[in-house]
């Protein structure tokens, strides 16, 4: 027993500096430092600063012109009156100042319709945030119960070697009163180291289990994490519910945002079809001066208002093309949208048959398990009484192995399926 006290303390290493890591925790790390998300926040923020009127041109512009010419001209006139003036290298000076204002008043509704889509480019990159979000939720959870079930199955093995010890021990004890023989002891201790070295492997197991978590919570690799849950499957899951669900997640979202987006795209290329009308006002300044010619000085300055009225005859059929286009662009994201959802349809089908079919499985293999732990200590008692021999009591203890492996399997399956049912109907808090 002292051998088995020392082989369990030196197989758990000291975790006082270790940071414990609940589900709530790996998630709330993973939507903080996820790179994807950063990106989609980016994204957002990007399409929150384009949602502006002015972006869509409704707002009016105005622009500030100067200019200042210096320039040295040879001068030759004949004037009707005779006199001829004639001079070289003659100094003139040209300043022109003008502000500018112009509005648009009128371009079919393309502002309106531009504006329509910048708001839709916002929605939808709102729901690429969403998606991703729940697609972390999704892979956190993912890894950390896949830590959770490798644990589990250390237990396990745990328990299969606190049975082996047992078994050398009475071995030994046999031995020393005429019993049992050598080869007893040998086959019992290679039983022991046996299981000793598959608990030695499913701590590797274990260790890049939580690696992968780490990863996907970007951090460290070597981080010190102590993951300490049990598996908890939600029994009530309703199909119908989940089905109606999915309808609104936030996948389907963003391509029905990039149909009604597609959809404002050609109205935009179709008012180009269309006049435009803008109002122009502004104050114009100007002066001329030089040192010879007919003109020494010229100066004129004051306000102006107006109008300027553009009407398209004929652009080679390129807006015509255009608008083809944009169709056949809004009748291809139909066609992804459709796509989508009866992915979604099908996934969710195998999915939740997968998930009711392992539950039903749950409840025979837990009568299973907990057969094969009555079974294993009844041949061990057995055994000590010598009413049962080695292979009797390898057998039964590599049933419980098989047994809570299998149930261990069971539970990971299920709660997979729940969380893929949950991210596809949007439910992943």
């Amino acid at each position: 027993m002292l051998r088995l006290f020392i082989f369990l303390i030196l197989s758990f290493p000291l975790t006082i500096s270790a940071q414990q890591l609940t589900l709530k925790d790996a998630i709330n790390i993973a939507l903080k430092k996820n790179f994807d998300i950063e990106i989609a926040n980016y994204n957002l923020d990007i399409s929150k600063i384009n949602n502006n009127i002015g972006i869509a041109g409704a707002l009016p512009t105005v622009t500030n012109t100067i200019t200042d010419q210096q320039s040295l001209t040879n001068i030759n006139q004949k004037q009707n009156t005779g006199v001829e003036i004639n001079k070289d290298g003659a100094n003139t000076n040209a300043i022109s100042a003008n502000v500018t204002g112009s509005v648009l008043l009128y371009n079919g509704y393309r502002v309106k319709a531009t504006k329509k889509r910048l708001e839709e480019l916002e929605k939808q990159n709102q729901q690429q945030l969403v998606s991703q979000i729940q697609n972390t939720i999704a892979a956190v959870m993912t890894q950390y119960y896949n830590v959770v079930k490798q644990q589990s199955y250390l237990t396990t093995l745990q328990q299969s070697i606190v049975v082996s010890q047992k078994q050398l021990d009475i071995i030994e004890v046999k031995k020393d009163v005429g019993l049992a023989n050598n080869a007893d002891v040998f086959q019992s201790k290679i039983d022991l180291n046996t299981r000793q070295q598959d608990y030695k492997t499913q701590e590797l197991i274990i260790q890049q289990a939580k690696a992968d978590l780490l990863n996907v919570l970007s951090l460290k690799a070597d981080s010190n994490i102590v993951v300490k849950d049990s598996i908890v499957i939600n029994n009530n899951i309703s199909f119908d519910k989940i089905l109606i669900a999915s309808q609104q997640n936030a996948d389907i979202a963003s391509l029905d945002n990039q149909i009604k987006i597609n959809e404002l795209i050609e109205k935009e290329t179709k008012a180009q079809r269309y006049p435009s009308l803008r109002a122009n006002t502004g104050l114009n300044y100007g002066r001329i001066q030089s040192d010879a010619g007919q003109l020494l000085l010229n100066q004129s300055y004051g306000p102006f208002v107006g109008v300027s009225f553009n009407f398209p005859l004929y652009s080679g059929g390129v807006v015509k093309r255009q608008e083809q286009i944009a169709n056949i662009n809004t009748k291809i994201a139909k066609v992804q949208k459709q796509k989508l959802v009866e992915s979604y349809q099908t996934q969710l089908y195998k999915t939740f048959q997968s998930y009711t079919t392992t539950l039903e499985q749950i409840k025979s293999q837990q009568n299973t398990y907990e057969l094969s732990q009555q079974l294993v200590q009844l041949v061990l008692q057995k055994f000590q009484l010598s009413q049962a021999t080695i292979l009797e009591l390898n057998a039964a203890q590599k049933s419980f192995e098989d047994a809570a492996f299998r149930l261990t399997n069971l539970n990971y399956t299920a709660k997979i399926a729940e969380v893929e049912l949950k991210r596809i109907g949007g439910g992943l808090k």
